[in-house]
């Protein structure tokens, strides 16, 4: 292992009462697991200053992700006083991912039917094409950054085709998808909430023309999740205007920064553990359990959000109906009751049930779709440039909810 490795929790910090996700330290976006150790072994479930309650402990998320209807993930009521009358509220109240039975249920089985397995193999030709014709584009240059030049081009190349986005149209994707996740942290400025509600607009505006578009001109809903989206199921049960709008603007955002970020958390720790990557390099058959342990050790969502419905108990803890419930995925992926020697990156390590993906009604809808693209993206690169390594420190996000690189300086 790299001596420069900074994952590796050395010292457990004494949590203070004031630890607070609204103001984090700041070394804790560098490396949060030193605070997950210790809110999991201090205050597992811990009350915040704001009166939510923070989950670190594997056993308890599963059992809020098992209980939809006691942990309800409608984020009406909790979103309205932190966005109130915006396209930011209206978004994100309406997607997906923040919304239970009955428009879940809706929504979930129009984007599934597109996200199967068998659909995603379909998938697979073209995607082995763009990565290696990014590989090729990389070949040519001194030095290359992993991901402008890399694991953020297929994401949206990948979903922009699902979606039969024209590819001179594709541009502003990332930078909308980034503004508007980003309105998740826990805390954002005033002048960010401007721009993530800009680009909201912006996102719109351009999808109202590209449904318009698709309404004269559908595509076959087997391979164009829009016309699906459009068309709705064969009992007529359409979404509105603005669920599909909404829901297109998620599929974008919820299909890129996390799968960039696998992307970028895999090869950035393949680095920093050779012994690791030469076992990869070895054995390329591994790449299917190095993508779990990719996603458990450095999970691309670290944060998840769920408000209480009634009156309930977690562990010897009573928490009254309507308290917000946060997450943490990334303290539950390395829990040492469920993972043994967690804060190792083991490739092999079996079984490996992380929860990078969730768990119950609300689990990862793209998440057939998210490793096949890490397991292409991370296998071919490690073929095609086996002694790849970092000529510079990798730059961190700087985010508590989703965890990456905005840059990783690279030779190849």
């Amino acid at each position: 292992m790299s001596s420069q490795y900074q994952n590796i929790v050395t010292s457990v910090p004494l949590i203070s009462d004031d630890f607070d996700l609204r103001h984090l330290p700041a070394d804790f976006y560098q490396n949060p697991y030193p605070y997950y150790h210790a809110l999991r072994e201090q205050t597992p479930v811990r009350k915040m200053p704001d009166g939510s309650y923070l989950l670190t402990r594997y056993a308890d998320l599963v059992h809020v992700y098992k209980d939809a209807r006691t942990f309800s993930s409608d984020k009406k009521l909790e979103f309205k006083p932190r966005y109130g009358d915006t396209l930011l509220y209206e978004h994100h109240t309406n997607s997906l991912v923040f919304n239970d039975p009955p428009l879940h249920t809706r929504v979930r089985r129009l984007i599934m039917g597109g996200l199967t397995p068998a659909a995603m193999a379909d998938t697979e030709p073209g995607l082995i094409k763009l990565v290696d014709g990014l590989l090729d584009q990389m070949e040519n240059k001194n030095e290359v950054d992993l991901i402008s030049d890399f694991a953020s081009a297929i994401p949206v190349e990948i979903i922009g085709n699902l979606l039969a986005v024209p590819h001179d149209e594709r541009e502003p994707l990332r930078e909308w998808s980034l503004a508007i996740l980003g309105a998740l942290e826990p805390a954002i400025t005033p002048e960010f909430f401007a721009y993530a509600n800009q680009c909201v607009a912006e996102f719109l505006d351009y999808l109202k023309q590209l449904v318009a578009q698709r309404r004269l001109h559908p595509g076959d809903p087997k391979t164009d999740m829009l016309t699906r989206l459009i068309e709705g199921e064969a009992n007529g049960e359409k979404l509105t205007e603005t669920e599909l709008l909404q829901n297109c603007v998620f599929l974008l955002n919820a299909g890129h920064e996390t799968t960039t970020n696998l992307i970028g958390n895999g090869l950035v720790a393949l680095q920093e553990w050779p012994e690791q990557k030469a076992r990869l390099i070895a054995q390329p058959e591994m790449i299917n359990t190095a993508i779990e342990e990719f996603l458990r050790f450095e999970s691309s969502n670290q944060l998840g959000n769920r408000m209480t419905t009634v009156d309930t108990q977690i562990g010897d803890i009573n928490i009254v109906a309507g308290s917000r419930i946060s997450l943490c995925i990334g303290a539950a992926n390395r829990d040492p009751l469920q993972f043994p020697d967690p804060d190792k990156l083991d490739i092999s390590r079996s079984p490996n049930r992380h929860l990078a993906f969730a768990s119950g009604i609300h689990q990862c809808a793209g998440m057939f779709l998210a490793r096949l693209e890490g397991r292409v993206a991370i296998s071919r690169l490690l073929a095609r440039f086996p002694d790849y390594e970092l000529s510079a420190a990798p730059v961190r996000g700087g985010r508590a909810r989703f965890r990456g690189f905005l840059s990783v300086p690279c030779k190849l």
